[in-house]
């Protein structure tokens, strides 16, 4: 059986589980922290998470985890057939984790850690992601799902990155910069699924655990 290494606190992790369910793909599910501790370079080597273990070794980056499963797992697929309407949805995940997630991520510290953020860095994300969003809502449907009229692997990201670009910016910028967009329907669409619903409930779980061993992912 294969193994997702990580913390179900974080996004990318979060985005591989919910493929790994969404497949019907049977996992185990290894707790590990960011802590750049000798094991977790072994697997992922620069100390990220996810990482996956698989019988020919491990893997880590949470794109190159869900192509493998894409590839390796043609029961329940999350892209289609169709090579162009395939590479829009990897379209869409790049411009999710690319140009919104990243560049919200210089806010995190602030919106969630009790860190703090220069106006030289507020002006400039705010700056981007406004941006950024435009060119965003011209390539993303709602229709109802983010990228069309059925879930897919794209779907495993937004789930995950929209709420904290949501959220980050509206508490350290005082602006959500997604507003304009259906993001509210569209998650409430998303969380009436057994696996959104799972993955929710272990994200909470896991962030009531970090806060006891007082540990910071970023």
């Amino acid at each position: 059986m294969i193994k997702l290494g990580g913390f179900a606190l974080s996004n990318y992790y979060n985005k591989v589980k919910l493929a790994l369910l969404e497949k019907n793909i049977p996992f185990e599910e290894v707790l590990a922290w960011a802590d750049r501790s000798a094991g977790l370079l072994q697997k992922s080597p620069l100390g990220k998470v996810p990482f996956l273990e698989t019988e020919q070794g491990a893997l880590c980056e949470s794109q190159v985890i869900v192509d493998y499963l894409e590839q390796r797992y043609t029961e329940v697929p999350l892209l289609p057939a169709d090579p162009y309407a395939a590479a829009k949805l990897r379209e869409l995940i790049a411009f999710l984790e690319l140009h919104l997630e990243l560049v919200a991520r210089d806010l995190y510290g602030a919106a969630f850690f009790g860190g703090t953020v220069s106006e030289e860095t507020k002006t400039r994300v705010q700056k981007t992601l406004r941006r950024n969003v435009k060119a965003f809502a011209t390539l993303a449907s709602f229709g109802p799902y983010v990228g069309g009229s059925e879930f897919s692997m794209a779907d495993c990201a937004a789930l995950v990155h929209l709420p904290l670009v949501a959220l980050s910016s509206k508490i350290v910028l005082g602006e959500d910069v997604l507003a304009g967009l259906p993001v509210r329907a569209y998650l409430d669409m998303l969380a009436q699924r057994p696996h959104v619903q799972r993955v929710n409930a272990d994200r909470k779980a896991n962030q009531a655990l970090m806060a006891e061993q007082n540990k910071n992912p970023l």
